[in-house]
């Protein structure tokens, strides 16, 4: 008998093209600080392929890694994405689309408000801060974070089209 494969070949380039596409949107969108779509498209491929949606986010994670350097900055990387797909995939699959949207839009605005506390603590051990540091570190950090939840908060207004788009080829 033979065994199902987890992912298709036709996923695995599905999903590197997304994942190039989460990239090439960070880059396009440098110019505006602490402000991108990397949320946004954590959501609607969290929602639409479930645990599947960790391919393309990770292959964002490498292809920021080969871009910017494999440099202590980007060690966070590694989890700090997860973080959003793991509080995303807690919504139920049988919710509504426009359930499935807000609760995305509200994860992706908690997620952009405390991405500098879910940062500092690799960076503190990293850079040896000590703790009044780090929380130093986060507090300096809050305005930054506020305009990356601001940026979530708007971008998260395409969710439910992107993810009828998406839905629609998946």
């Amino acid at each position: 008998m033979k065994q199902k494969r987890w992912i298709s070949t036709k996923e695995l380039i599905v999903f590197s093209m997304l994942g190039t596409i989460m990239f090439l949107s960070k880059l396009l969108m440098e110019f505006l600080p602490n402000i991108h779509a990397i949320a946004l498209f954590i959501a609607v491929f969290t929602l639409v392929y479930r645990q599947k949606a960790l391919i393309p986010i990770y292959v964002y994670v490498l292809l920021t890694g080969v871009y910017g350097g494999f440099n202590l900055w980007w060690v966070p990387y590694l989890y700090i994405w997860t973080i959003l797909w793991g509080a995303i995939m807690l919504i139920p699959k049988d919710a509504s689309i426009k359930a499935k949207a807000i609760i995305s839009a509200v994860l992706c605005a908690l997620h952009g408000l405390l991405y500098g506390a879910l940062y500092a603590p690799v960076q503190a051990i990293m850079y040896g801060l000590s703790f009044k540091g780090m929380i130093a570190w986060i507090m300096v950090g809050i305005p930054f974070d506020i305009t990356h939840m601001i940026g979530n908060i708007v971008l998260s207004l395409l969710i439910a089209p992107l993810y009828k788009i998406i839905k629609k080829f998946a």
